[in-house]
C-alpha cells in the first residue's frame, strides 16, 4: 500500500490519493489506486472512489465519523464496515464493502486514512459539520422536480 501523503487540496476539498489491496472471493490480494475525498459541501460524508486509470472508478459514499472510529473499534453495520489494524498486517485497516451480490475487503494503509482525517478535521472540525450545511441547497434538492 501506498499514498501520496500531500494530496490535493482545493479550497473546500480534500483529494487523497493511495493505492489500496482489494480482495474479493478468495481471490489473491489486488492492488487498485484510490482516493479518499471530503468537501465541506458535504461535511459529514468521505468518499472512497476506487478504479484504474482510463475506467469508470466505484465511489462509496459514508460517513466520515465510521471512518474516524474504525481506526480504533470495528465500526459499521450495513454496506460499510470499517476494522481497526489487526495482527497480520498492523499497518493498514480494513474496510469491508458489501451489497446483495457479494462483497470485497479493502486494506488501507492507516497512514493514509489517518493523514486524510487529520486534513478533514482542520477543514471542518468535528462537531461543527452543521455550520457547513447550506439549508436552501439541502431544499431545493430535496424538492427538484416536485410540482
Amino acid at each position: 500500500m501506498s499514498h501520496h501523503p500531500a494530496g490535493a487540496a482545493d479550497e473546500g476539498r480534500i483529494v487523497f490519493t493511495t493505492t489500496i489491496q482489494v480482495t474479493v472471493a478468495n481471490e489473491p490480494p489486488v492492488p487498485l489506486p484510490a482516493e479518499l475525498r471530503y468537501a465541506m459541501t458535504d461535511p459529514y460524508a468521505v468518499c472512497l472512489s476506487l478504479g484504474v486509470p482510463l475506467a469508470p472508478t466505484v465511489d462509496w459514499v459514508f460517513a466520515r465519523s465510521l471512518l474516524a472510529h474504525g481506526l480504533h473499534r470495528p465500526t459499521g453495520s450495513g454496506d460499510v464496515v470499517v476494522i481497526p489494524q489487526h495482527r497480520h498486517h498492523p499497518d493498514a485497516i480494513r474496510i469491508l464493502l458489501r451489497r446483495r451480490n457479494g462483497a470485497a475487503v479493502l486494506e488501507v494503509a492507516t497512514a493514509a486514512v489517518t493523514a486524510f482525517l487529520r486534513r478533514s478535521d482542520v477543514l471542518v472540525p468535528p462537531g461543527t459539520e452543521h455550520h457547513h450545511i447550506d439549508l436552501d441547497r439541502v431544499v431545493q434538492q430535496l424538492t427538484a422536480g416536485i410540482e
